[in-house]
């Protein structure tokens, strides 16, 4: 109904413009849904927009427009509102046909061409693998998935991509980890860095390296900490003290360093793999970090950007004149070392993503990285690239509370709750919802208990029940030896106020679907799905579904299975299921 009126619209002007009234037509016309249902079904701005070129008042626009619509069986009638605003009131057989199209297209409803298929590249969640993902790494998950599932559902063709940073100081920090819980195995007296990774699942790397090699990188703690300044809680540096053990391993090890790395991160990654994938979250391509330096192309990003003089030495290191672009500074890409930063390979990962010929490029990324977008978009444009293609999203950290306090977690330390015993606890399907609930640059604080119960303020149980209700009516329908007959219904019988608002609501579908997928808000869907149970909740205590008028029966089944496929398609994009039994 949205596009025809949009159409209608369209052809008003357009013989607005045949009277010279105003010389172009708009490439767009907004049109909502209202809010409030005295201000009809939908409204539009679009008086408002063109009255400037049309250099009349916009009221008077607004009639002209309206007049120029013609007589539109659909159309009840129009309002002008405020300053110019037309409000559109449809007829109860526009709002009904609505149960037509659902049930018909199933699935498919909801579904349009606005994205018209041009190409994204979605990276998301992208934690370092230094550890099992945890709840905060959940939220990126369940957002970026849903982002995914929503840009998709409006035409977009998108990739979803996790990028690896398997290179760097942090992976040597976690081979230095899971070696030094080998030795301590192995019975070696040694005070582990205070620096180094403690979780449990370092010294079960540790056991796969024993039972993979043996003794084979026994070596004495003694020879391993000689010469090693004291660290932090010592009353000396820790972060000397662990790159201090660090190059110390590597010359103890020598090839045995990257063996152990191997193990390491392939148990990692492969946990974080099958942990995205049980969670509903599912990749077409994992980039390693290491792949741009062992093809050469962090070095290549680093001389482009030398020969386009957009580098410089200072104090031994490379600096990317940044500032130039925007940013608050210039950064190091080259440290004195002669080691490439962490931003180096960040802007050889932009360079190869950006060489791949997306329309666009969305980066999911923590609200903490939010320092960090000047300096990539400077990058993106040393290159030559059109910065404005690269969207970032920015996710708050999501905080658990259980039994009214605040679950303390430090991921060094190892005292986190991972995302497998989060969705071990509250379930997948609380746990996708109850992330994207907010939106994601608002911190969230995750109630263990809520998502638990099984009550109406569990938002997510609320939905669900609903769907489980529907699907109960059609089995006494079935145990009744009833013949539901969609073909036949007459809708027109649905006026009671309930079905009315119901029926409204259904309407929006397509609408909310759109704005949460051009907005990167999916928290819209998850309000939308919650207000549809309660409409229909509503409905189910106030209407009987089966009864002896056939014809009334038939149509309020109608309105239901609608209601049903609706909630169904919205869970779905959210990665929620739809159970037909609770």
């Amino acid at each position: 109904m949205k596009e025809q009126l949009q159409n209608l619209l369209f052809k008003s002007i357009a013989k607005i413009i045949e009277q010279g009234l105003i010389s172009d037509l708009p490439e767009k016309i907004r049109l909502d849904h209202t809010k409030d249902k005295s201000h009809g079904d939908y409204a539009t701005n679009i008086a408002l927009v063109l009255a400037k070129q049309a250099k009349t008042n916009p009221k008077e626009l607004a009639q002209s427009i309206i007049e120029h619509l013609g007589d539109v069986d659909f159309i009840k009638k129009t309002e002008i509102a405020g300053p110019g605003f037309i409000n559109f009131f449809l007829s109860d057989e526009s709002n009904s046909s609505i149960i037509n199209e659902i049930i018909k297209i199933k699935e498919d409803f909801g579904s349009s061409t606005i994205g018209e298929g041009q190409s994204v590249l979605l990276e998301y969640v992208s934690a370092n693998p230094t550890g099992p993902l945890h709840v905060g790494h959940g939220r990126g998950a369940a957002y970026g998935a849903t982002i995914s599932n929503l840009l998709r559902k409006v035409g977009f063709k998108v990739d979803n991509e996790y990028y690896v940073n398997d290179a760097g100081r942090q992976m040597d920090i976690l081979t230095v980890s899971i070696f030094l819980r080998y030795l301590a195995l192995k019975g070696e007296k040694l005070r582990f860095p205070d620096n180094g990774y403690q979780g449990k699942y370092i010294e079960d790397i540790a056991c796969k390296i024993i039972e993979k090699y043996g003794d084979k990188f026994q070596k004495k703690s003694n020879l391993l900490f000689d010469g090693i300044c004291k660290d932090g809680l010592e009353g000396g540096d820790k972060e000397s003290h662990i790159d201090q053990l660090i190059a110390s391993s590597k010359e103890i090890l020598g090839a045995g360093f990257k063996s152990i790395f191997d193990v390491g991160i392939e148990s990692i990654l492969n946990g974080i793999k099958d942990d995205l994938s049980e969670f509903g979250v599912v990749f077409e391509k994992w980039f390693s970090e290491q792949s741009l330096i062992d093809n050469g192309l962090s070095e290549d990003s680093i001389k482009k950007l030398q020969d386009s003089n957009h580098v410089y030495n200072k104090d031994g290191a490379l600096w990317f004149k940044t500032t130039q672009y925007g940013d608050e500074k210039d950064r190091v890409v080259v440290r004195e070392n002669g080691n490439h930063t962490y931003f180096a390979s960040d802007i050889a990962y932009h360079l190869e993503k950006f060489e791949r010929g997306y329309d666009k490029v969305i980066n999911i990324w923590g609200a903490d990285h939010h320092g960090y977008i000047a300096r990539v978009k400077a990058s993106i444009a040393a290159f030559n690239h059109d910065p404005e293609k690269l969207e970032i999203l920015l996710v708050q950290f999501a905080n658990l509370y259980r039994s009214g306090k605040k679950v303390q977690m430090s991921t060094r330390s190892g005292s986190f709750v991972t995302l497998e015993e989060l969705r071990n606890e509250v379930g997948n399907d609380a746990a996708r919802f109850f992330y994207i609930l907010r939106k994601s640059e608002q911190h969230m604080d995750f109630d263990l208990d809520l998502a638990k119960s099984k009550t109406n303020e569990n938002p997510v149980f609320y939905i669900q029940y609903a769907h489980a209700r529907i699907c109960s009516v059609f089995r006494q329908v079935q145990e009744k030896s009833l013949v539901f007959n969609h073909d036949k219904v007459n809708l027109g019988l649905l006026v009671e106020a309930n079905e009315k608002t119901l029926l409204r609501e259904l309407s929006r579908y397509r609408s909310v679907i759109e704005s949460s997928a051009l907005q990167y808000e999916p928290h819209q869907l998850a309000y939308y799905l919650r207000d549809l149970a309660t409409y229909f909740h509503s409905y189910y205590n106030a209407c009987p579904f089966i009864m002896e008028d056939q014809d009334l029966s038939q149509a309020r089944l109608s309105l239901v299975l609608a209601t049903k496929q609706v909630l169904s398609n919205g869970l779905s994009i959210l990665g929620v299921s739809a159970p037909e039994s609770m």
